[in-house]
């Protein structure tokens, strides 16, 4: 299935870099030092090459149809301007504070509501499927998008060999977390291990993708190293890093930013220009490596591959 271009993106009126809105300032609000990126941080500073923490080991990938025709962000602007809030608040800490996490070895559980739970190394994870790479558009929540290359296949290729009970309805995730390997999580107000969730649904749709890499190559441990999800159509802080577990459940399982400030983040997170943040539009966004603004495109752009599966919802109460 190819994935086009919806339409041309237009670029709107220029935004002054200082404009811009952030997480940070509302945890600061609650008292919390250091918490979320400032997003109105100077564009021209935000990428320094002076730090990598790539694994830095070559992938074998096949041709994907799940891709789109856009420019490709800069590999050194999505590995160095992120948030991995384990390893700091600011966008240029995961590259700085990951160098050396360690990922190996890494077994992913994967339980709850199914016939058959089973514990995946990631010499198996790598072997599933024809690691596929796919060219997907990410945005943040905090207005700025890029698009990324990702390596991996459908959430669904591992999901469907655990064979899920027909009590499952949910997917829950949950990141690695040692505070020792990771000290400055402490400091940005979020409770660990980062929790995220899907609807069994949206898990299973074949762009919910189980990424191991980018770029050409293994995940670097800033951008969630060694396995991570990627789903396009939901603003970036739902794509969980550095998972160590996957449950299927019957209830709806808590996230992190939702459990964090629920008037702000919805379970579903879904890119939608027409429901703003409470703080700030999100009807334009910002490419990184670019000056103007886009036009924020609902569900990212994948609108026809995905709108089905909110058929009847009120996208505004359940955003």
């Amino acid at each position: 299935m190819l994935i086009k271009l919806a339409s041309v993106l237009a670029l709107a009126d220029s935004t002054r870099k200082e404009a811009y809105f952030n997480r940070r300032s509302f945890l600061r609000g609650l008292g919390i030092a250091g918490a979320a990126t400032v997003v109105g941080e100077r564009f021209s500073s935000l990428l320094s090459p002076s730090t990598t923490a790539f694994a830095g080991t070559k992938l074998t990938t096949i041709k994907s149809n799940y891709r789109v025709d856009e420019k490709i962000s800069s590999e050194n602007d999505v590995t160095h301007y992120n948030n991995f809030y384990e390893f700091g608040s600011d966008k240029g800490d995961p590259a700085k504070n990951a160098q050396n996490f360690r990922t190996s070895p890494w077994v992913v559980s994967v339980e709850g509501e199914v016939k058959t739970p089973r514990k995946f190394s990631m010499d198996e994870i790598l072997t599933l499927a024809p690691l596929e790479e796919r060219i997907y558009r990410h945005r943040c929540v905090e207005r700025w998008s890029i698009v990324v290359p990702w390596i991996g296949y459908s959430l669904s290729t591992v999901l469907k060999l655990v064979e899920p009970s027909p009590k499952a309805k949910y997917v829950a995730f949950e990141s690695f977390y040692d505070p020792k390997q990771m000290p400055q999580a402490r400091y940005t107000g979020l409770a660990y291990p980062y929790v995220e969730g899907l609807r069994l649904d949206e898990a299973m749709h074949p762009l919910a993708l189980l990424c191991v890499g980018m770029y050409g190559e293994t995940l670097p441990n800033q951008d969630g190293a060694p396995v991570r999800m990627v789903i396009p159509w939901k603003y970036g802080y739902k794509s969980i890093k550095s998972i160590v577990k996957i449950r299927l459940q019957s209830s709806e399982p808590p996230t992190s930013w939702n459990r964090q400030a629920p008037n702000e983040y919805g379970f579903y997170s879904n890119v939608n220009p027409n429901v703003d943040h409470p703080r700030w539009s999100q009807a334009t966004e910002r490419r990184l490596g670019e000056i103007y603004m886009h036009k924020t495109l609902m569900f990212n752009g994948y609108s026809d591959q995905v709108a089905s599966l909110y058929s009847g919802m009120d996208l505004k109460k359940f955003h």
